[in-house]
């Protein structure tokens, strides 16, 4: 958690420094990320930023615990928005249609979700990792039980496979049109949300089977 001191500065100064953050950490990763860069392109002192923050740990789990925070929040809403009276591979269809799109439209968040996934650091990412699977889950674990109590997922379908699935999904969805190396199979990569559309498809026609109902 920051210090008292975090949140006693304005708001602008606060989000100039996680901005900032995001983009350092985003593009460099926890080990090579530079509190230097930050605090100069952040206009402030590098003591500063311990006056903030206990340590470099300490800040990097704080900006992806917050990237994913504002991630959570902004799909919730989109979700709310969408047709709950369709069935539910379309429904899931749709929500991570709008994930892809999120994810084209907001850069720094994206790379903080890359930093997040791709930390070799087995501490530094059991960190940031957990606190960004809590927020997945926090969204997949009520949705899946509502879907279910519907009667859309069939009785007898493991929630805890299809949770286990989704948070398998979204990173891949998220970061493989944008980084080489992720996705040999469907070659996601480069591709526009536009483009990615036939292969979400493809995916949701392929894991079918373990939700839907029995005829």
């Amino acid at each position: 958690m920051p210090t008292s001191t975090w949140f006693r500065l304005n708001v602008a100064k606060r989000e100039r420094v996680l901005e900032v953050a995001m983009r350092e950490f985003g593009e460099h990763g926890y080990s090579t990320g530079s509190l230097n860069t930050i605090a100069r392109e952040a206009g402030i002192a590098k003591g500063s930023l311990f006056q903030y923050f206990t340590d470099k740990l300490e800040f990097f789990a704080f900006v992806c615990d917050e990237t994913s925070r504002r991630i959570r929040e902004e799909m919730e809403r989109r979700i709310a928005a969408l047709d709950f009276d369709q069935p539910f591979d379309e429904w899931l269809f749709d929500v991570l249609c709008e994930w892809t799109e999120y994810m084209a439209a907001h850069p720094l968040e994206r790379a903080v979700t890359a930093a997040t996934n791709f930390e070799l650091d087995n501490s530094v990412r059991s960190v940031v990792r957990d606190t960004a699977n809590q927020h997945y889950l926090q969204v997949i674990h009520p949705t899946l039980t509502s879907w279910r109590e519907r009667g859309d997922i069939r009785p007898d379908a493991d929630l805890d496979v299809l949770s286990a699935l989704m948070l398998m999904a979204l990173p891949y969805l998220a970061l493989s049109p944008y980084y080489d190396g992720l996705d040999p199979v469907l070659d996601l990569r480069g591709r526009t949300p536009a483009e990615q559309r036939p292969v979400i498809r493809q995916l949701i026609t392929g894991i079918r089977p373990l939700f839907a109902p029995l005829k």
